[in-house]
């Protein structure tokens, strides 16, 4: 039986990818979600659906963004803690992150409820696209409260050493919604609301479960308990993860722009097209985002204990895994190009035609994503959020919404397709300067 991975381990690159995998298999199985309603709409209901559920997603997205930051934030604080010895802090540091996810996430959700039909006519969606994003987007809403806990738990199952036991939840939640999905629109026939309904129901089980593993006494190093508002603490959090909510609030700001320009240059095929592309950029970025996030307690531990040569280790061995992983996506992206993209589109020769040739300049972008992730998240786990929200900023909105509005002037659709790449590019450079600038403040250099 193979001995637990602490959190004041030295890590070697095989202790590392040890504990990092359940966080990478993780963020998968979470963005499969979104591709499996996108498999079983567009191949059972039609590509009206396929991009009307693709044209509300940005939307529901920033919904949850809310618990990325809590539990990214929090992650940070509490790990600092546990790595100071303080254990009943940190328990208390928990338990008020969490609370504070869940009330959050109904605010949310009455939010999404009353607001999903303005903002979908507010973004140019019409006649039957309209009616089903109104339909979807308020089925996935009212899973919120669920939704954003999903999001804290599965950082904090690191933090607490535990990242097998969060594996195995996210694997259940996402097997559930494959299940949920063939069921609900392959045999009842139930469209566009069995879609929405197979992916709330899943993430009732990827948010509440957890909830309750952790009121009750566990072998983990965290439990909910008796806490307090306590103002420094959740604005640390909110400080230190404003990066991640930065990263998905202008994830899905610069969707909803990227599919007003695709309805301006290729109508209703460029968005159902560009919900491929996000599918499978979802599935990549998750590796780099798992991995990431899998390391992040761990680095908050030792820049709290001090442990400062095992820091420029971990970032020495962590930007190796990342360019081997860069390479090899891209590689996989351009060889898998074709049958990934008949797999959602190939009953449209039109769409299909859009969808590859998109597919083939996009995957470039894989090759400069990961550095950019892991940067952003580094800053995040040395409890420096204004570094981390400037890196995410930039990359995730500036950079991106100046290249998708300027591009497209000289290259049309291409120049949506090579937006990315270029942002991408940007946020690398972004990354070494910081990585320069910051090394003799925490000693990771």
């Amino acid at each position: 039986m193979k001995q637990q991975i602490k959190l004041s381990d030295h890590f070697d690159v095989k202790r590392m990818l040890r504990f990092t995998m359940p966080s990478i298999i993780m963020m998968i199985f979470t963005s499969i979600y979104g591709v499996v309603d996108g498999f079983f709409v567009s191949n059972f209901v039609g590509k009206t659906s396929f991009a009307a559920v693709n044209f509300i997603m940005p939307v529901l997205m920033i919904l949850g963004a809310f618990g990325f930051m809590l539990g990214a934030g929090g992650s940070a604080i509490v790990a600092f803690s546990l790595g100071q010895g303080k254990k009943d802090e940190a328990q208390r540091q928990f338990s008020l992150f969490v609370y504070a996810g869940l009330v959050l996430g109904f605010i949310m959700a009455v939010f999404g409820l009353v607001f999903m039909k303005p903002v979908a006519i507010a973004l140019g969606a019409e006649g039957q696209m309209l009616e089903d994003c109104i339909l979807y987007g308020r089925i996935i809403a009212l899973a919120s409260p669920a939704y954003m806990l999903q999001f804290e738990f599965q950082t904090f199952f690191i933090t607490a050493e535990k990242p097998k036991l969060g594996l195995y939840m996210t694997l259940v939640s996402g097997v559930a919604n494959m299940v949920l999905d063939a069921l609900f629109m392959a045999v009842f026939r139930w469209g566009i609301v069995g879609a929405a309904v197979a992916t709330a129901l899943s993430q009732f089980i990827g948010g509440i479960v957890p909830l309750v593993y952790f009121f009750r006494p566990n072998t983990s190093l965290l439990r909910l308990v008796r806490t307090k508002y306590v103002g420094k603490w959740m604005l640390k959090a909110c400080t230190n993860g404003s990066s991640e909510l930065m990263s998905n609030i202008s994830f899905s700001l610069v969707g909803i722009l990227y599919n007003f320009q695709l309805m301006k240059y290729a109508g209703e095929d460029g968005v159902a097209a560009y919900g491929v592309l996000m599918y499978v950029n979802m599935i990549f970025i998750a590796v780099f985002i798992g991995f990431a996030t899998g390391l992040a307690p761990v680095f908050g531990y030792h820049y709290g204990a001090e442990n400062y040569d095992e820091l420029k280790s971990l970032l020495k061995k962590s930007l190796k895994v990342i360019g081997i992983c860069s390479v090899a996506m891209l590689v996989f992206g351009e060889a898998c190009a074709y049958p990934l993209s008949y797999i959602f589109v190939g009953y449209d020769a039109s769409l299909m035609s859009i969808t590859l040739r998109g597919f083939m300049i996009y995957s470039f972008s894989f090759l400069f994503a990961g550095f950019a992730i892991f940067g952003s998240a580094f800053f995040t786990a040395l409890s420096d959020g204004v570094t981390s929200a400037i890196m995410a900023f930039l990359r995730t909105l500036v950079f991106q919404v100046a290249a998708v509005l300027v591009l497209p002037v000289f290259f049309e659709l291409d120049g949506i397709w090579w937006s990315i790449v270029v942002a991408e590019v940007m946020a690398v450079l972004l990354t070494v300067f910081f990585m320069v600038i910051k090394r003799k403040k925490y000693g990771y250099w």
